[in-house]
């Protein structure tokens, strides 16, 4: 028996890091995981490795913040497997961490479109098929409909780790998924959100053109403070937590996972 057997997940920002242990771990606990990510190469890569382990899983080639790519990938999840349970809002992009006297108009937009509106167009077109979903007998009527994992970031929590379009929008989606709980409480859908510290991924190779003056101020502090960084493993434990029955009274709630770092 595995802790998500039934469930259909999506999954964005699927493609590395986070969002693919996720989409592992998620199926090989019993989930029907649509994952989502603009690499479709290295996306289906993915789905071949999750199926060849006997997994379920199916690749929707997509960008979060266009709506129709949005709908797509909840449309095919409730076509493929029947009905909708949880999202993992994972995508996210990185800005160059220049100070907002040097930020340009198209860093600031790119990643408020990724990191804040794509959750936003997710949120939107699925929460009306969860709410399509039967009551779970778990729990009291009403409850148990379905579940979203927003991971944003300890930069979300504080202003002195990443630069300001990043930060700006790691506050914003933290507002926006715990708003999401408390609207849909008594509908039977849950929010929570991960913020985790430093992890070892590749997202911030996507980002050329480093300020260096704002990397000196963000990063100064993390290098003495910083306990150690996490593994993408780390969060998809902690989301495969979430999403599942075992948090069923959890709802609205933001869980670090940075080894401490927010304790400094």
């Amino acid at each position: 028996m595995g802790r998500l057997d039934n469930k259909v997940a999506i999954v964005t920002g699927a493609s590395s890091g986070m969002g693919m242990e996720i989409s592992r771990l998620f199926a090989k606990e019993g989930a029907s995981v649509v994952a989502i990510a603009r690499r479709k190469e290295r996306l289906q890569g993915v789905i071949d490795e999750i199926t060849r382990q006997g997994g379920k899983a199916i690749a929707v080639a997509g960008d979060v913040t266009i709506q129709a790519d949005i709908e797509k990938a909840v449309r095919t999840a409730v076509e493929k497997y029947g009905h909708l349970d949880i999202v993992v809002n994972n995508a996210g992009l990185m800005d160059n961490m220049a100070p907002v006297d040097r930020m340009s108009d198209e860093m600031f937009d790119n990643v408020i479109d990724v990191n804040l509106k794509g959750p936003f167009l997710m949120f939107r077109a699925a929460i009306p098929e969860m709410l399509k979903n039967p009551d779970n007998p778990k729990y009291p009527a009403g409850f148990g409909k379905g579940a979203f994992v927003t991971v944003a970031s300890a930069g979300g929590l504080r202003g002195a780790i990443a630069g300001p379009a990043y930060t700006a929008s790691k506050h914003g989606v933290i507002g926006l998924a715990k708003n999401v709980a408390f609207m849909y409480a008594k509908k039977g859908i849950r929010s929570n959100i991960i913020a985790p510290g430093g992890v070892a991924t590749d997202m911030a190779a996507a980002i050329t053109g480093w300020d260096p003056e704002g990397v000196a101020i963000c990063t100064g502090d993390a290098e003495i403070s910083n306990p150690r960084y996490g593994t993408p493993e780390e969060i998809a434990m902690l989301a495969l937590f979430l999403a599942s029955d075992e948090s069923s009274l959890i709802n609205g709630a933001t869980v670090t996972a940075d080894a401490g770092w927010s304790a400094h």
